[in-house]
């Protein structure tokens, strides 16, 4: 703020109270910003912004079928998302929602994996369950570190993520590899009682759509309806408070980790138990680190969130026609979804602060 000062004449102040209407437009602004950011962009690489916007934005919606995509990448994106918010509300920062992701898969996968002759309608209830364990157990790492040791967790779930990655490596190209497969890192096809059950005949929507929205239902009630939910909160707005009060710092690391963990974990065991229907390699596009900006881009509410992993799901689908109709590389996509966290992060700077000018003395003791 100083460097403002000195530089510019202003200053950010914080405002007394921030407006709800200025709270509910911020995420609207954004995407519109970036929309305008981007297109602008796609110009300057040659490319056709209409059309850009076109098969980006509104192809998604054009056909049963690509609404239907939309759906089907709504559902990880939800979980994740919602897992993600409840810490970052605590200011507990998960950003390894990725690797837990891949060890939610990972553990899914054992059971058809080791057992590919089973059958019966338990096998992918229980494939979700190991999903969700393998998630939480992931997360419980970098909760160790944080509670006992006061690491970073920001750098250790990040670093955590690429372990995992490399784990996943391990497993496809050694001991899990399919045999039948042709050299490809992957394991064998799942057999059918392994499949989530379909929520729409024709098309890949599954079940763990409704698993997210029912996620999204829990998450509002415990952080807006119980005692729990109101200590994480306190914790992260005001840590002296919390701590006068007798909440216990270590409890809500390890509460907000595992919450987080266990979400990435069976959204991670819905897609390999849902429309991949094996464990590959790419079993992740990026889950863990969009779910960051669906977050935030819904506010870090629980209602807000669901709009916005719709939001984000049209993203990663309409992106997928650009690059086929459009000729847009796929660093274009990304750079559209990161924009879209950064133009939140400025709107909502103005939603918390104002800027006023600084006289010239004041400026030079600035």
């Amino acid at each position: 703020m100083s460097s403002l000062a000195s530089m510019f004449g202003i200053r950010l102040v914080r405002r007394e109270r921030a407006s709800l209407l200025m709270t509910a437009l911020a995420p609207v602004v954004a995407l519109v910003a970036a929309t305008v950011l981007n297109l602008a962009l796609y110009l300057i690489m040659g490319k056709n912004p209409i059309g850009v916007f076109y098969a980006m934005l509104l192809e998604p919606f054009l056909s049963w079928y690509g609404f239907s995509e939309v759906l089907l990448k709504m559902g990880p994106l939800l979980l994740v998302a919602q897992g993600l918010a409840i810490g970052f509300r605590a200011k507990i920062f998960n950003i390894g929602a990725e690797g837990q992701f891949i060890l939610g898969a990972i553990f899914a996968s054992a059971i058809p994996v080791m057992y590919p002759e089973a059958s019966g309608v338990w096998i992918w209830p229980a494939m979700l369950l190991l999903g969700a364990v393998g998630g939480a157990l992931w997360a419980s790492i970098t909760a160790f570190w944080r509670a006992r040791l006061n690491a970073n967790e920001i750098l250790v779930s990040l670093m955590l993520s690429l372990v995992a990655a490399q784990l996943l490596n391990y497993l496809l190209l050694g001991p899990w590899k399919d045999p039948a497969g042709f050299n490809f890192p992957q394991t064998v096809m799942f057999q059918y009682d392994a499949m989530l059950p379909i929520l729409f005949e024709g098309t890949r929507v599954n079940i763990s759509l409704l698993f997210g929205l029912f996620f999204s239902v829990l998450a509002f009630i415990f952080m807006q309806r119980s005692f729990q939910g109101y200590k994480l909160e306190v914790g992260g707005l005001a840590p002296a408070a919390a701590r006068y009060a007798g909440f216990s710092e270590s409890r809500t690391i390890w509460l907000s980790l595992l919450i987080g963990g266990l979400a990435a974990g069976f959204a991670g065991a819905a897609e390999v138990a849902g429309p991949i229907g094996q464990l590959q390699r790419s079993i992740s596009t990026g889950y863990g680190y969009a779910g960051i900006i669906v977050a935030y881009l819904g506010g870090l509410h629980p209602i807000g969130i669901i709009f916005a992993s719709f939001v984000m799901a049209v993203l990663y689908i309409g992106g997928d026609n650009a690059m086929v109709s459009a000729d847009l590389p796929i660093a274009a996509v990304r750079v559209f979804q990161g924009s879209i966290l950064l133009c939140y992060l400025i709107a909502f700077t103005f939603v918390r602060y104002r800027l006023e000018r600084v006289d010239q003395l004041k400026r030079g003791e600035a």
